[in-house]
């Protein structure tokens, strides 16, 4: 159960008494709009309440929010988009969605983990859980990209790399590594945006990058919180504590510098404001790109091993010597 979108149901009825009143008010020989702006104003008021101080439980919750934008919908508000298919070895995998795109007029290789809106295509996109293949046709354009000398943009949105023993067969960690060394050693500009939920090392192989952004209630974590519950405690139902602990939320990755950016999202989440999130979002990335842009393919790879490099600190225990007896 999404806790978030429980909690939704109580304001969408709110909204539709609204709307209707609105609609009567037309009609009426009686204004009410007094009525109506105070209502909207206590409708205002709990929005606040509900949604103004997240926990990162609830972060995870509004991450994994069924209305959120995904890929596709970043993808298609590009000022063009040419999709490329299949891994050139076994399959295509539709969990992954890539290819030739102009953002803001500029020619860029775009790749994005997709999920699904229903269970029909959730099956169909294999709940954005990327399979072997998958990761060979993200390998294979960003190859594309570099020997084309494109640019390159990531959007992540997935629990995790798919688990099932057929991607364990056809080497599924082998893959993921190939994604990462390709990334790191790409002579052209990347910038990855995580979207929703950036699980594991299914996120991390399209999130190498020079510049790494995050929404507001994104959240990005070596593992899933119900994963990290059942690790440490046994306990799948510890997930709430779990994914206080894991430091997921994009304010906490911020602070610690492995991401560069956080894009704000409309109060109630991304979902509640689709169009203008996109915007923002696809913005902040060719901002990213534009500052990118005056980087040497020789100084780009120089200044992401650096980037990585500074992630995590060091602390040394001071211990006091031991006394022996003479």
């Amino acid at each position: 159960m999404n806790v978030i979108v429980e909690r939704e149901k109580g304001l969408l009825e709110l909204e539709k008494r609204i709307a209707e009143l609105r609609t009567a008010n037309e009609s009426q020989p009686v204004d009410m709009a007094p009525e109506i702006s105070a209502l909207e104003q206590k409708y205002q008021e709990i929005l606040r309440d509900v949604f103004g101080s997240l926990t990162p439980w609830e972060k995870v919750n509004m991450a994994r929010h069924p209305g959120r934008p995904t890929s596709l919908d970043y993808i298609g508000r590009l000022d063009r988009f040419d999709e490329l298919h299949g891994d050139r070895h076994f399959r295509d995998d539709h969990a992954v969605v890539g290819g030739f795109a102009l953002l803001h007029g500029r020619p860029v290789v775009v790749i994005g983990q997709q999920r699904g809106r229903d269970t029909k295509e959730n099956l169909r996109r294999n709940f954005g859980m990327v399979t072997p293949e998958g990761y060979r046709k993200v390998n294979r354009l960003a190859k594309l990209a570099s020997h084309l000398g494109l640019p390159i943009v990531t959007f992540v949105d997935t629990k995790g790399a798919d688990p099932g023993i057929s991607s364990e067969e056809h080497a599924q960690s082998e893959a993921i590594a190939r994604c990462l060394y390709e990334f790191t050693i790409a002579r052209v500009p990347i910038v990855a945006t995580i979207v929703g939920e950036g699980g594991s090392g299914g996120a991390l192989a399209l999130a190498i990058a020079d510049t790494v952004i995050m929404l507001e209630h994104s959240v990005y974590s070596v593992a899933s919180p119900e994963g990290c519950a059942a690790i440490l405690w046994g306990d799948s139902t510890k997930a709430e504590e779990a994914a206080s602990r894991l430091k997921l939320t994009a304010q906490d990755l911020e602070r610690f510098g492995i991401v560069d950016e956080v894009v704000p999202e409309p109060l109630g989440g991304a979902h509640r404001d689709s169009s203008g999130s996109v915007t923002r979002v696809l913005a902040a990335i060719d901002a990213a790109l534009g500052r990118l842009k005056a980087l040497g393919p020789q100084k780009l790879v120089e200044e992401r091993y650096r980037k990585y490099r500074r992630l995590g600190v060091w602390q040394t225990e001071r211990r006091e010597p031991i006394e022996t007896s003479s």
